[in-house]
């Protein structure tokens, strides 16, 4: 975090027990919309280790490791569900192989952030949350706002005092994370972090 980043964020008086220490691990990014998106359906609702599990059976059933579009959606049900896939999961990986096939993968990274959410959330089977986590994480882009993120919410609650649940919290949320712009990455992850040491 550049010490710009770190004066415009520190002018919000209660992120600031979030901001110490001002330093964040730099992030392992990956502009592979494609690939990213598929090890986020695979991920859904499992532990991590049973996760990747599941995620390198599916890489090992391409042979260079990388799941092209083309041959995702020609693999049969059984070697998908062989890898450990759910029925509803090997329909949501094809429905990204689909979208990508019909998508240059290089003219979407030039979009927007708004752009991107809207297109990559029209897929089925992928939401606001993971298009948020890829743009943060596997692309790095700065003014990432995850609302949705029971730990965002959490540490927000924490820190400003945020009553209430669902959009009456999103909404509070997102008022406050106004100020932050154009660097609320940079705050979700700082506000993660301290979740994490509390």
């Amino acid at each position: 975090m550049t010490k710009e980043i770190f004066a415009h964020l520190h002018q919000d008086k209660q992120l600031r027990p979030a901001l110490h220490p001002p330093a964040l691990p730099p992030l392992e990014l990956s502009p592979d919309l494609y690939k990213g998106l598929l090890r986020a359906i695979v991920f859904q609702q499992l532990s991590g280790k049973a996760a990747m599990t599941i995620h390198n059976r599916f890489l090992a059933l391409f042979p260079d490791g990388y799941p092209q579009a083309s041959l995702l959606l020609g693999l049969p049900d059984e070697a998908l569900r062989g890898a450990g896939l759910s029925r509803q999961k090997m329909g949501y990986l094809r429905n990204v192989a689909a979208f990508f096939q019909e998508h240059e993968a290089d003219r979407l990274l030039q979009w927007t952030d708004e752009e991107l959410l809207s297109a990559l959330t029209s897929i089925k089977g992928v939401g606001v949350w993971t298009v948020q986590m890829i743009l943060l994480f596997n692309l790095g882009r700065p003014d990432i706002f995850p609302e949705k993120d029971l730990g965002i919410q959490k540490a927000m609650q924490q820190l400003y005092g945020l009553e209430g649940k669902g959009r009456a919290l999103e909404r509070a949320m997102a008022e406050q994370a106004e100020q932050w712009r154009p660097y609320r990455s940079y705050a979700t992850r700082l506000l993660w972090r301290f979740l994490d040491n509390r």
